[in-house]
């Protein structure tokens, strides 16, 4: 059965990377949301920091939207699950309007509009040019005829006399509307780094943005973008995707199963769907802060450790070693923990950043440094050829890396469970690391892509409550049996103690 879904919803594109996308989505959705419309807002790929801005300007979560990792079907079911069926709804593009996976263009934004059947609205950075503008968008528009581009905004306008000319050269040649034409600045309205945008957890001055956002609503004509949003022909949306998850909850002995996850500033690279997944599998959520809280929650089964920023905070995570010492004995007692990227940095002997290095958990012995140039970016294919505490062999892993860190080889480095097929992993080729029931990787996994992600977690934190070893008495005696985590971080930062290899 399925009914008929208006969802009025426009793509934001643009001709390039760093054409504007962010700010332009931010600034319509902020104007929207102050008039009193409910918005929502959607990323096409698989990015953390433009989601999270996105989270906060509408006050909802953004969902990622990404067909190599999770299919065409998948990825418009998840829109029609959580789209606005009156409103306004927003999906953010990346790169270029036709970049995608290969020189045909697969899996790009436009290949998602079509898919969404979504108008686009497209951002061009007229800086430096006025009628070539009009050709560049000319080709948009004869390079796939299917696509329905339904109007443009001028981004880096040189004063009034560049617009003018600009926007009659592009309605002139294309027929389409400029519903907006935002000025050069001297400087950008959020705030970059290393990973990309700084995240809003990181941001100091969220007011000031704010205001910025109210000011560039001047320039954009929201009422006739809101007008071609509307103009979208209805989805035929299957009832069973607005349905939800029909979850079961199961438990050892009527008790359901912990999972604390690791959250704040310095780790913050979660995608909702994952949470809601373990959630929905029947887990209770403990949320824990690296940075502020003094230890673990009591009687957890599992511990997920998300991507971030920890080399940024690294002071910080190096001075809450109450905090550390527990995530170190939770892992020498065999509590499952997966952690992607970030996660694996915090479950390091160290990381080496700007000179400095920080002392971190050592519940994995490698030390971590973090360079200028990214060490692994793009789509990340890998099969599980080991065993394990969350997969079988033999599974296909799709997901995705970005990061600026690379583990420091030494004589003898962790066992991993996967064949690296394509991408960088941690080393050699391999991705996975594998100590005890730790799971430790740059991939980052989407639960739409590879619904065993959820399964294999949430079974591994019944098999430690089934196995009844996560009492007060086990981690008395855990404790106990243990070094100091200060003598332990004493002797592996002493300069014999760690072997930087000649290649670092």
């Amino acid at each position: 059965m399925t009914i008929l879904n208006k969802s009025p919803r426009l793509v934001v594109a643009g001709l390039a990377g760093d054409s504007g996308k962010s700010v332009v989505s931010l600034a319509i959705l902020n104007r929207l949301r102050q008039d009193g419309m409910d918005v929502r807002a959607f990323k096409k790929g698989p990015d953390y920091i433009d989601s999270a801005w996105l989270s906060w300007v509408t006050g909802n979560p953004a969902r990622n939207l990404d067909s190599w990792m999770m299919g065409f079907d998948l990825s418009r079911s998840s829109f029609e699950r959580h789209c606005l069926r009156n409103g306004f709804n927003l999906v953010e593009g990346n790169r270029g309007l036709f970049d995608g996976f290969d020189s045909a263009g697969s899996h790009s934004t436009a290949e998602m509009a079509k898919t969404l059947q979504a108008p686009i609205l497209l951002v061009v950075n007229v800086a430096k040019m006025t009628s070539t503008a009009a050709a560049l968008v000319l080709g948009c528009q004869h390079l796939d005829p299917d696509l329905q581009l339904a109007g443009v905004i001028l981004n880096r306008v040189h004063g009034s006399r560049h617009e003018t000319v600009v926007r009659a050269a592009i309605e002139s040649a294309t027929g389409l509307p400029v519903v907006g034409a935002i000025p050069a600045m001297k400087e950008g309205i959020l705030p970059d780094r290393h990973l990309g945008l700084v995240t809003p957890s990181d941001h100091q001055s969220k007011e000031d943005l704010q205001r910025r956002l109210d000011a560039l609503a001047q320039y954009l004509d929201t009422t006739r973008i809101v007008s071609l949003a509307e103009r979208c022909t209805p989805l035929d949306v299957s009832t069973h995707h607005m349905a939800g998850h029909n979850a079961q909850h199961p438990c050892i002995n009527g008790v359901r199963s912990r999972i604390a996850i690791v959250r704040d500033a310095a780790f913050n690279f979660y995608y909702p769907e994952n949470l809601e997944a373990l959630a929905a599998g029947g887990a209770e959520l403990e949320y824990v802060s690296a940075l502020e809280a003094s230890e673990l929650p009591k009687e957890i089964d599992a511990i997920y450790i998300g991507g971030g920023f920890p080399e940024v905070h690294a002071a910080e995570l190096e001075a809450n070693t109450t905090f550390l010492n527990s995530l170190a004995e939770a892992a020498q007692r065999g509590v499952p923990i997966y952690a992607e990227c970030g996660g694996l940095m915090l479950l390091s002997r160290s990381i080496r950043w700007q000179g400095k290095r920080y002392s971190m958990s050592g519940a994995i012995q490698v030390d971590v440094d973090v360079d200028a140039a990214p060490q692994g970016h793009g789509y990340v294919e890998m099969a599980v050829t080991e065993p394990n505490p969350f997969y079988l062999e033999g599974t296909v892993l799709r997901g995705h890396e970005f990061h600026y860190s690379r583990i420091l080889p030494e004589e003898h480095m962790p066992a991993t469970a996967c064949a690296v097929q394509r991408g960088t992993g941690c080393y050699d080729k391999r991705d996975g690391i594998v100590v005890n029931r730790i799971w430790a990787s740059y991939t980052h996994l989407h639960t739409l892509a590879t619904p065993e992600w959820a399964a294999g977690l949430l079974r591994a934190a019944l098999r430690l409550r089934a196995e009844g070893t996560n009492s007060r008495e086990m981690r008395k005696r855990s404790t106990n049996s243990r070094l100091s985590f200060k003598a332990k971080s004493a002797a592996r930062l002493s300069p014999d103690a760690v072997a930087v290899s000649p290649h670092a």
